[in-house]
């Protein structure tokens, strides 16, 4: 929840090679206060069966930017592999981009959607409400 000296962040993944949520998809938050500062790694997350991150930690007073990395090969990797128990294997890599790093800045007050569209091949990403 943002506050009137915070920010806040969600998110969600649809995997849009299927038309579904991304389930069990591992995040990590990061937060900087100054563009030259470093990111710091407030905490991790996984994706809910509809593909949501409900427990991202608060961001601390005076974050200026927010960093969300979404461990992608590993998601691909595991539905890959339930898809082709039964059939031949079709590629060696369960995912072109491995991760999705995404970086934005942040202002107080305000609370910040952040959506991932996702398929092996591609992402795209919003501010959503």
């Amino acid at each position: 929840m943002s506050t009137d000296t915070t920010a806040s962040v969600s998110t969600h993944i649809l995997d849009t090679s299927i038309g579904r949520p991304a389930a069990s998809v591992a995040v990590s938050l990061a937060a900087r206060s100054g563009s030259g500062a470093p990111y710091v790694t407030l905490g991790a997350s996984a994706t809910d069966a509809d593909g949501r991150c409900k427990d991202l930690p608060a961001l601390p007073e005076g974050t200026t930017h927010v960093r969300l990395e979404f461990d992608t090969e590993t998601y691909f990797s595991k539905k890959q592999a339930e898809a082709q128990q039964d059939a031949p294997r079709v590629r060696d890599s369960g995912a072109f981009f491995p991760e999705v790093t995404i970086a934005f800045a942040v202002v107080p007050g305000e609370h910040y959607h952040v959506p991932l569209l996702l398929n092996p091949f591609g992402y795209s990403v919003y501010r959503g409400s």
